[in-house]
């Protein structure tokens, strides 16, 4: 038995237990599925958990966790989810079925009715302030409020269904209506709904603004969100119940209370940034849209969410985000991407046309844009891939190697394990780079190396090791049989290596004469070379060069120098063909239609090239 049970006559809590469904309380912020033998199964509220462990037994009107150990009745529930008293979770459940309490302090049927939990209270103060607000929407003063929703496309049908409302311009106007309904001064001031002047006396939160009423899961009315409507009106554009005993911001949905439902029946949620926009994508026939109040999207908002969708190892839901497509959206929208990893499902973005928000893109283009809108999502990753690649020219080895850094990480925290390998080959097909360095760099962001870091240290692009090979013969066929290469090799020129040591050693040979001008080889062709190459560090290399065995049985012939040069334009050809593949990968073609087609004939002719000097170094190094 409760501590404060002897408060209400017994045979009414046990009428109370008798007609609650616990299934239907509890299915109000956790969605339960089938788990046998009649018992439902779902993720625990007072526990963050992968895999559902929270069972229901609606025949016997209990739950129990097997994670935390948790248990009880609805009405222990409600006392540990909602964090009420006994006297309000028994008060709720009696109202839930239309049943009368009856206390043990009753003495005649005009005794006075004991005081009704705290919670209560303020929940009928604010259900009280939502009527008031309501009613004021019609009143003349009202028109700028009334003119605001009929602009966005919602009219007098929508504003009831949403109940919409007026704060009128009075400073004590709901103060005193609340007062003569007999609400105290405290109540008032602990929900949020007044505030006390330096007079003493009690003044309204909200004064001159359209409001929309805040619920909970349940349905109650919580706080409010009130919007600016007059330029003299020096308040923030949006203003918002303070934190209170029900309101707390950083578990708030508006729209929850109606989405619940669908978001549970669909297995997904539409986050959007506003007001309208709830109302804008409910109206066009998405009715799972929710934002929250005053505050970014956060922890405690996914624990919400996730409950309802049963977000667990054996069920993906799905967390649509839609932001503007400005700056401001793009950096919410990454924001997003780090909270993403709580989520066991998947997680999407939706970006309208024209960076307009749901509410505006429904009156520009009606309700099936809003609904196309959303059907377009992509996968919250991939726009975050994209967006951090947006920002460094990958034109550049500099700029490749810096983006590959920024987006490794990005890769590495994709939950699905199995998703990895492919967003690394992805990656390297936009950055236009070979697999192995990508995939190298995602596996130290994994293992969180310091080298994954954004911590500014300079980073020498790596040649992969074939190509740093076939560079490295063909020079040393200029240095030690210029004679028999210097034909061939000199019409290869320096952009061919992407070592920028090997580089600088190709510019020295052209800058000796050319190995063509050579009539004999030996120490003086070799002197020559390095006299004329400015890296240090390729002068030290030359004479390592010129001593190093080429990669070929026997005498060396022209078969060699062609194949050896064949491969080293081969890998060069590559490297631009993944560059230009990367290219195109990043352009709109309806936009940028010339551009487009122009790297696109550049792109087929490359290919044509890798072909022919692929043949070429059939059977080299």
């Amino acid at each position: 038995m409760y501590a404060v049970a002897g408060r209400v006559k017994d045979e009414d809590i046990a009428l109370v237990r008798d007609r609650t469904s616990i299934a239907d309380i509890i299915s109000e912020s956790v969605t339960l599925r089938p788990a046998g033998g009649g018992n439902l199964k779902g993720l625990c509220p007072f526990h963050d958990e992968k895999t559902p462990s929270f069972t229901v037994a609606p025949a016997r009107g209990v739950y129990y966790c097997h994670g935390c150990g948790q248990g009880g009745d609805a009405i222990k529930f409600l006392m540990d989810a909602e964090h009420l008293s006994f006297i309000e979770s028994i008060e709720r459940l009696a109202s839930r079925s239309a049943i009368q309490l009856r206390y043990e302090t009753d003495t005649s049927p005009s005794a006075p009715r004991p005081q009704t939990g705290q919670r209560q209270r303020l929940l009928a103060a604010n259900l009280a302030a939502a009527d008031f607000y309501r009613d004021q929407l019609g009143t003349p003063g009202a028109r700028k409020a009334r003119e605001f929703l009929a602009q966005r496309g919602f009219g007098r049908d929508a504003a009831e269904r949403y109940g919409c409302g007026f704060a009128p311009d009075s400073w004590d106007a709901l103060a005193k209506h609340l007062r003569q309904k007999g609400f105290t001064a405290e109540e008032l001031n602990s929900a949020g709904l007044t505030k006390p002047a330096r007079s003493g006396s009690l003044i309204d939160r909200f004064r001159r603004r359209l409001l929309w009423p805040i619920r909970d899961l349940s349905g109650d009315v919580i706080g409010f969100g009130a919007r600016k409507l007059f330029d003299d009106d020096d308040g923030p554009k949006y203003l918002n119940t303070p934190e209170t005993p029900l309101y707390k911001k950083s578990h708030v949905l508006y729209g929850i209370d109606h989405a619940k439902r669908e978001i549970a029946k669909r297995g997904r949620a539409v986050i959007v940034e506003g007001y309208t926009d709830v109302m804008a994508c409910h109206e066009a026939g998405e009715p799972t849209a929710v934002a929250t109040c005053g505050t970014a999207f956060g922890v405690d908002h996914i624990g919400v969410l996730r409950r309802l969708l049963m977000d667990s190892d054996s069920f993906t839901g799905e967390i649509i985000y839609t932001f503007d497509g400005d700056a401001a959206g793009q950096k919410a929208a990454l924001r997003a991407f780090e909270e993403d990893q709580r989520f066991v499902g998947r997680t999407f973005i939706a970006v309208s046309p024209g960076n307009m928000d749901p509410c505006e893109l429904r009156l520009a283009r009606g309700d099936l844009a809003v609904r196309d809108m959303i059907a377009g999502r992509e996968p919250l990753v991939d726009f975050a891939l994209r967006q951090t690649l947006k920002r460094f020219d990958l034109d550049t080895v500099e700029g490749r190697v810096e983006a590959m850094r920024r987006t490794a990480p990005l890769v590495a925290k994709i939950k699905d394990r199995e998703k990895r390998p492919e967003y690394a080959r992805k990656l390297a097909g936009d950055l236009g780079m070979d697999l192995e360095p990508v995939q190298r760099a995602v596996n130290s962001a994994m293992r969180g190396d310091a080298a994954s870091s954004s911590s500014g240290a300079p980073v020498r692009p790596a040649v992969e090791a074939p190509q740093r090979l076939v560079e490295r013969e063909a020079l040393k066929l200029a240095l030690q049989e210029p004679v028999l290469a210097g034909p061939m090799f000199d019409v290869v020129g320096a952009d061919n290596y992407a070592d920028p040591v090997y580089q600088a050693i190709r510019v020295a040979v052209d800058g000796a004469g050319g190995a063509s001008s050579v009539s004999s080889g030996g120490v003086v062709w070799i002197e020559k070379v390095r006299d004329t190459c400015t890296d240090l560090a390729g002068q030290g290399l030359i004479s390592e060069l010129a001593v190093e065995p080429l990669r070929v049985d026997g005498a060396v012939d022209p078969i060699y120098v062609r194949k050896t040069l064949a491969r080293l334009q081969w890998g060069a050809v590559t490297t631009r063909i993944r560059d230009l593949k990367s290219k195109v990968q990043r352009m709109n073609p309806v936009a940028n239609k010339d551009a487009y087609l122009a790297l696109a004939g550049e792109l087929f002719s490359l290919e044509q090239q890798a072909r022919a000097l692929r043949e070429q170094a059939a059977g080299g190094l």
